[in-house]
């Protein structure tokens, strides 16, 4: 069982950053790859972006490449998702989740089977 409580969410400005951080415990973390999602008022959750176990690859969405950066220090327990650039758009609860490596770098939220609480983000125009 891996539970997961992520940190740093809040209000900013477009053009802004924030730094999203994600403790993980309770379970071998480099077994895992991990993955942020977000989910905005009425709309689907969305996947952000993943990282591989060792950290050397990751994949974004579209909608956040060159703009947002995800990390992780399994020595530490901890993923990071760094966004700069931030618009309104990217408003939205902001999701951690764990998938086993076997499954691969995904994009569906059903290959992951452990999830954070949320942290909600805000960019106002």
């Amino acid at each position: 069982q891996v539970q997961l409580v992520e940190s740093g969410g809040g209000l900013v400005q477009a053009g802004g950053s924030l730094r999203l951080s994600c403790a993980a415990s309770g379970g071998t973390f480099s077994e895992y790859n991990m993955g942020w999602f977000r989910q905005a008022p009425g709309k689907e959750r969305e996947f952000v972006a993943v990282i591989g176990w060792s950290g050397d690859r990751a994949y974004y969405a579209d909608s956040v490449k060159g703009r947002f950066t995800i990390s992780r220090d399994n020595a530490k327990n901890m993923v990071y998702l760094q966004m700069n650039g931030l618009k309104p758009e990217d408003t939205a609860i902001y999701y951690c989740a764990a998938g086993r490596l076997e499954y691969g770098l995904r994009t569906e939220s059903t290959w992951y089977r452990y999830w954070g609480q949320g942290t909600q983000v805000t960019v106002s125009s």
